[in-house]
């Protein structure tokens, strides 16, 4: 369920805050109003906080992918360059090879 360090890491960060909660609502010597507003208020902050994360964290995936198919552009433009490059040198060397009359006789018919 949990497949990377980032999944934990807010996973712990939830249940962190989660018994955070749960212990001072069991120490807080207050009344009960003001108690579940801060209950309220909390819940909202944390939600915020995992909005921001989460968001932060989609942001940062999508650079990366974008990154990388830059970067496979790149790769795959240098592989087609280097190999017309090769591919032209052996042309040359074909044609300076193969003597001009060895050419012109395969051009005609037999």
């Amino acid at each position: 369920m949990l497949e990377n360090k980032s999944d934990k890491f807010f996973a712990g960060l939830l249940i962190g805050g989660l018994v955070g909660v749960s212990v001072t609502l069991l120490l807080a010597p207050q009344a009960g109003e003001k108690t579940r507003t801060q209950i309220k208020n909390k819940s909202f902050e944390l939600k915020d906080l995992t909005a921001k994360r989460w968001q932060g964290a989609l942001e940062k995936g999508q650079d990366r992918a974008v990154e990388a198919l830059d970067y496979g552009k790149e790769r795959v433009i240098e592989a087609i360059s280097h190999g017309k490059d090769n591919l032209m040198r052996t042309m040359s060397l074909v044609q300076e090879t193969v003597p001009e009359s060895a050419a012109s006789d395969a051009e005609q018919p037999v």
